[in-house]
């Protein structure tokens, strides 16, 4: 279904038009990183519908949100500060195992897009789910673009907007994500985000 066209959608339709420019074929992982939970889950949502408009793939959205580990994992690491949930708070092996390689794989293997409930503190009943050849898996999550993580997306979406917390400033200079994504988005003003094109010289 088309959607009533705004600047946002417009935008959107952009940059999902690149996406399906370059990876119109086979099975496409995009991440959508970002220090503002509230804003990089939108817009990941809001482009997976943009997506939606053309109707000859399928597309999924999930979010690292719901790969973390359980508060009983992360104590084994220490007590809860900034660094402890940057450093051991997600469940980097479950989110490959069970969403992105059998999403990946070009057959009726099963994927399931949420594996834990943080907010519940349990693991979550699997919904397995199977695709058509072409589909879109959009993840949204801080972090996106760990060494451990970068290679699972082929692009990369890193959202901007709210002033950077601790942990977050930790990720930013570690990892400095802007030098490793297809487009940072400027999403300060969510009605008419605008695209950034940083000079890497």
């Amino acid at each position: 279904m088309r959607l009533p066209s705004t600047p946002r959608i417009e935008f959107l339709r952009t940059l999902a038009d690149e996406i399906l420019h370059n990876y119109g074929k086979g099975r496409t992982v995009v991440s959508v990183d970002g220090t503002d939970e509230s804003g990089r889950t939108g817009f990941a949502h809001d482009l997976a519908e943009v997506l939606r408009e053309d109707d000859e793939r399928t597309v999924f959205t999930a979010s690292l949100r719901f790969f973390q580990r359980s508060a009983a994992e992360q104590n084994r690491f220490g007590p809860p500060t900034p660094e402890r949930h940057y450093r051991f708070g997600f469940d980097y092996s479950a989110l490959r195992r069970v969403l992105v390689e059998p999403f990946r794989l070009d057959g009726s293997a099963g994927f399931v897009t949420e594996h834990f409930d943080p907010d519940r503190d349990r693991w979550i009943e699997p919904t397995w789910r199977t695709t058509s050849p072409d589909a879109i898996l959009i993840v949204d999550g801080a972090f996106a673009n760990r060494p451990e993580l970068h290679d699972l997306w082929l692009y990369s979406i890193l959202v901007e907007s709210e002033p950077e917390t601790a942990v977050d400033s930790l990720y930013l200079a570690e990892v400095a994500p802007r030098t490793l994504v297809d487009a940072v988005i400027d999403n300060t003003d969510a009605d008419a985000p605008r695209r950034l094109f940083l000079d890497s010289c």
